[in-house]
């Protein structure tokens, strides 16, 4: 019999019912302490009381009218965005998925206005994931993900990260914008050189091109800064965001400079859902945490504690580790043996944690973690490495 639940995902025989902070419980009452944050989702924790009560404040008022009318929540938040970014104007959708899709309609639509409708190419950045919808897999370029779904959307080109001649090569009278995460996740915590995201901004100035940053997971206070763009002293023209904005509740985002979306007229684009009332009370709550004083001071000190301890892990451990990638609170640890068997290791010690690309174990604890739990978080990992030494394994 074909099950009732579509088989797109191996999932782990576990059931959480409960979480509080940055702990989950599952159904058989077994405690994990969680280093993947819903994939960097829960920034706050698990049932953060103020993203609680936020929610069921709104829940008890109204739930949804839909985008024909005004939603006092959406200006409210797309008001705070605009303060505290590069940007003009915001548009909320459901996911990050969402908000890439309507970073590339933004982009050729501009350049549609401005007479150019032959500028419609797109340059990604291999390494590089973008959602998994059709455009987003040929933006992403990856094999794996293509395979079995048809001709690959046109207008989608990706060159090396670093690779400026590359770039140049792949740069043409049809390109309308390049795309990259300032720190790539999925293809296993990748690094981009800050002067490599400079550069692109110089060639974006200098070719009449739009760029486009997709801060989906580093942005919202992962990497320590508001968002990843800063670290680099540039801004982008389009950036896509999701996860930690809502905490937990589906909510993404769209941020543009007026240049950028001025093609952007009523039709153009729109959502059903995106922008809700319940989405925008708990996003509101959410970035407020994000702006209080010292939170991202939290963020940085917790960050760097982090980094420490998992480099004295890797020294530690070195048949198991190679080494430690990333920035903030998102960070990598580059293995020797495969990372699913850490992954398993680790939950079994009561960790829980992330694979990624490149035979990496991701780690993306809330936003919020003590450095209490970080310590239990590095003496669980010492311990599931301990039971993995290939002494240990030959034991058995």
């Amino acid at each position: 019999m074909f099950p009732t639940l579509l088989p797109t995902y191996t999932r782990t025989d576990i059931a959480f019912v409960r979480g509080e902070g940055s702990w989950l419980f599952a159904e058989d009452g077994r405690r994990y302490l969680d280093f993947g944050a819903g994939i960097a989702v829960n920034a706050f924790g698990h049932a953060n009381p103020k993203l609680v009560a936020a929610l069921t404040e709104q829940a008890a008022k109204l739930w949804h009218t839909s985008n024909l009318y005004r939603v006092p929540g959406q200006e409210k938040l797309a008001q705070k965005l605009v303060a505290h970014s590069f940007a003009d104007t915001v548009f909320f959708t459901n996911s990050g998925a969402e908000a890439v899709e309507l970073a590339f309609k933004m982009a050729r639509r501009h350049h549609f206005v401005n007479s150019h409708p032959e500028r419609f190419q797109i340059i990604s950045f291999e390494g590089a994931f973008h959602g998994r919808t059709l455009a987003g897999i040929a933006a992403g370029g990856n094999e794996k993900y293509l395979e079995g779904f048809g001709p690959k959307v046109q207008g989608f080109d990706q060159v090396p990260v670093g690779d400026l001649a590359a770039l140049t090569r792949a740069i043409g009278p049809q390109t309308a914008a390049l795309i990259i995460e300032p720190l790539q996740g999925e293809s296993g915590v990748r690094s981009v050189p800050v002067e490599f995201l400079r550069q692109l901004r110089r060639i974006c100035d200098q070719q009449g091109i739009l760029l486009i940053f997709d801060e989906i997971q580093t942005g919202v206070g992962r990497t320590g800064k508001l968002f990843a763009y800063e670290w680099a002293g540039i801004t982008p023209d389009i950036m896509a965001i999701a996860k930690a904005i809502g905490g937990g509740f589906p909510l993404g985002a769209l941020l543009a400079t007026a240049e950028a979306a001025k093609g952007m007229t009523p039709g153009t684009h729109g959502t059903t859902y995106g922008g809700n009332p319940l989405a925008m009370a708990v996003g509101n709550a959410a970035f407020d945490m994000v702006l209080s004083p010292g939170f991202l001071e939290h963020v940085g000190q917790t960050a760097n504690y982090l980094s420490q301890q998992l480099g004295a892990l890797v020294a530690d451990h070195p048949a198991i580790f190679e080494g430690v990638r990333g920035q903030g609170l998102m960070l990598g640890l580059k293995m020797k043996i495969p990372n699913g068997d850490f992954i398993k290791a680790a939950r079994e010690a009561g960790l829980i944690v992330l694979p990624a690309g490149d035979n990496v174990v991701r780690l993306l604890p809330p936003l919020t973690i003590s450095e209490s739990e970080l310590r239990e978080g590095i003496a669980l990992m010492h311990q599931a490495a301990v039971a993995l030494e290939p002494e240990k394994v030959m034991a058995k």
